[in-house]
């Protein structure tokens, strides 16, 4: 079992009940999430040692979520506190042809005012396998994107492997109008592994992706981004199929510097439950496959496992263990567990 240090925002979701539009009745359902703490939580019920870097506003919002992640057995003691308030999103889950959809308010939260903390580097790596962040955090504003930067080349310099999930979100990049291809790439540049698609580099590296279809697109995109950053060794992504907002066929690829290519096959998620954190479910199902001494293969299929049961589940967090996906690879089995 590793050791995996996750830098984020920790935030809360506020979700209208059911298949409700916001405030339709006067009841929102309540979460903790993020993209890293859900990578986080996901690492720790696999086995792993997780700990989570950041700061939360301090007050009872701020202790509740830290509360959350204790209870999975996620390290926080590095979360910093400061006065301000936490950073919220609003979700409204879709139903057949209605998109969910995400209205965020993190503007001017405890973790964007400070670009996350201030934090000792060289202490919180220290004994670290990875260090895993994501796009999510820069598109707060210029000293989150500073932040990140810090904490991937501490990384980088002290030897532990850096994991980036692109995470590409338009809305915040625009709401304080960041360079985000600018500061995309220079992330990009320190990673050991990347977790995009075609999509991704499109808007990091300016280029067009224009292959028939995503197997090939994808790896045109990977072909690029080994070109770009000379640490990447390895690029993995879903691809999901859309029949309807409850519909799904979700599948994965991954490509390597020496040149292979790996896919997996194509399983139904339907009906949906919940979509929200079925990524970030991917990429901790990937690690722990690298961080387990699995094949590159064998760590996708587990990758994309997971990602199916998180679609099963309400809320951000992946709540089954490693043995929940051995068993949907092994037997695929809907018999009740008795």
């Amino acid at each position: 079992m590793g050791k995996i240090v996750c830098f984020g925002e920790l935030l809360l979701r506020l979700g209208a009940p059911g298949r409700q539009v916001l405030l339709q009745s006067p009841v929102l359902d309540v979460h903790v999430g993020g993209a890293e703490a859900n990578v986080a939580v996901s690492l720790s019920r696999f086995g792993h040692e997780a700990a989570m870097v950041g700061l939360v506003a301090d007050n009872a919002l701020g202790e509740a979520a830290l509360g959350e992640l204790r209870r999975h057995r996620v390290d926080t003691s590095a979360v910093q506190r400061a006065p301000g308030r936490m950073g919220l999103y609003f979700l409204t889950s879709g139903a057949i042809h209605r998109p969910s959809e995400v209205l965020y308010d993190r503007a001017d939260s405890a973790f964007a005012r400070v670009g996350g903390g201030r934090h000792d580097w060289t202490t919180l790596l220290d004994g670290a396998d990875w260090l895993h962040v994501s796009g999510v955090t820069p598109a707060l504003g210029q000293q989150a994107a500073d932040g990140v930067l810090e904490a991937v080349k501490a990384a980088r310099a002290a030897g532990v492997k850096v994991s980036f999930d692109g995470n590409f979100r338009p809305k915040l990049w625009e709401a304080w109008g960041g360079d985000a291809p600018t500061i995309l790439r220079g992330l990009m540049a320190e990673a050991d592994i990347l977790f995009a698609s075609h999509r991704d580099l499109q808007v990091v590296l300016g280029l067009d992706f224009p292959q028939a279809t995503p197997q090939e697109r994808f790896a045109a995109g990977a072909a690029a981004a080994f070109k770009a950053f000379p640490h990447l060794g390895q690029m993995a992504a879903t691809v999901r199929v859309q029949r309807s907002v409850d519909n799904h066929a979700l599948s994965a690829i991954t490509a390597l510097r020496d040149g292979a290519l790996h896919t997996t096959p194509a399983y139904e998620v339907s009906p949906i439950v919940d979509r929200i954190g079925t990524g970030d479910a991917f990429a901790a199902g990937v690690l722990h496959g690298s961080l387990a001494g699995m094949s590159s293969g064998d760590a996708l299929h587990f990758g994309v496992a997971a990602a199916c049961l998180k679609h099963s589940l309400p809320g951000d967090f992946n709540l089954v263990g490693a043995a929940d996906v051995q068993a949907f690879l092994g037997e695929n089995s809907l018999d009740v567990k008795r």
